[in-house]
């Protein structure tokens, strides 16, 4: 006696591969791909804005700080697209914190750009189920695991290779690996964990299938192929290698004071702390006018798609 499946059934044993009702393909359009990307942006960076005012503490010689609210990608990742969250994010840093608050490296800025995309990349496309709560907690840890694993070698060849000077700390052995080992976990705990796996299992499972709508997107089906993951062969190992080895040579340009385009006059220190609201506002503008535009193309779209 042979057995029926439902589209319903394939979709809750992850054999429906990209389709909705055996006939259509779950695909991003361009315009889509844009808003996903701009979202991304202008979340990530008006996060970073955030925690421009929130006081580091030190101790001795270890920063206890957050180095990025992980959560804030990791949920337009896991909801819409890893690779348009990813593409977005660490562009929305760049702009919103760095150049429009006068702290910013030129062509170094790339060495953390690549990382922060690899990051996101790598860990958004690790939730194959929205409202599984162990992907998302490994997800989110994971993106600090690659940025700081990728920094920290980058650090650590910079003294080995000689263009920087170690950090010695009375009392510890080895103190620059064992600085590196302080501070990535610290990283973990804050940035990983605090404010990364806490809200986002929280977050992801409570907006799906409630936010996506608003981008006329259907909620993803756990089990089906994720707009803009990962790809699992050699070719994107290779391309995670050539980027990472960019990166580093990124970071040495720096090392050696070669950073066209640096661009540093300090607006922190000239106006104070209420010149972050600049890049807010800059945050919210452009929020705006992508979201004005967005609806304007889908009732575009709308108007040209033939009914019945």
């Amino acid at each position: 006696m042979s057995t029926t499946h439902t589209p319903e059934s394939q979709q809750r044993r992850g054999a429906l591969r990209g389709t909705v009702d055996s006939v259509r393909t779950y695909e991003l359009s361009t315009p889509q791909k844009l808003m996903i990307f701009v979202l991304s942006m202008s979340l990530f960076g008006l996060a970073n804005i955030i925690l421009e005012v929130i006081p580091d503490v030190t101790l001795g010689p270890v920063d206890i700080s957050v180095s990025y609210m992980v959560f804030v990608p990791l949920v337009v990742a896991a909801l819409f697209s890893p690779l348009w969250a990813a593409l977005g994010a660490p562009l929305g840093e760049i702009i919103f914190t760095d150049l429009l608050m006068g702290d910013f490296s030129g062509l170094a800025e790339l060495e953390g750009y690549i990382q922060m995309f690899l990051a996101i990349y790598i860990a958004g496309s690790m939730v194959r189920n929205p409202r599984n709560r162990a992907q998302i907690f490994t997800a989110a840890v994971m993106v600090v695991v690659i940025d700081k694993l990728l920094s920290a070698a980058v650090d650590l060849s910079k003294v080995w290779i000689g263009v920087e000077d170690a950090e010695y700390v009375e009392g510890l052995p080895e103190s620059v690996l064992a600085l590196e080992a302080i501070g990535f976990g610290v990283d973990i705990v804050m940035s990983g964990i605090l404010l990364g796996a806490i809200p986002a299992m929280w977050l992801i499972p409570q907006l799906h299938g409630k936010i996506e709508p608003l981008m006329g997107l259907r909620p993803r089906v756990p089990g089906e192929p994720i707009p803009g993951n990962a790809p699992k062969n050699a070719t994107f190992v290779a391309a995670f290698v050539l980027l990472a080895l960019a990166s580093f040579g990124l970071a040495f340009m720096e090392a050696f004071d070669l950073a066209p385009g640096a661009w540093e006059p300090d607006f922190l220190d000239r106006f104070g702390d209420n010149f972050i609201w600049v890049g807010a506002g800059a945050v919210l503008v452009v929020l705006i006018v992508s979201v004005v535009l967005f609806r304007a193309s889908q009732r575009t779209t709308e108007r040209r798609t033939p009914r019945g």
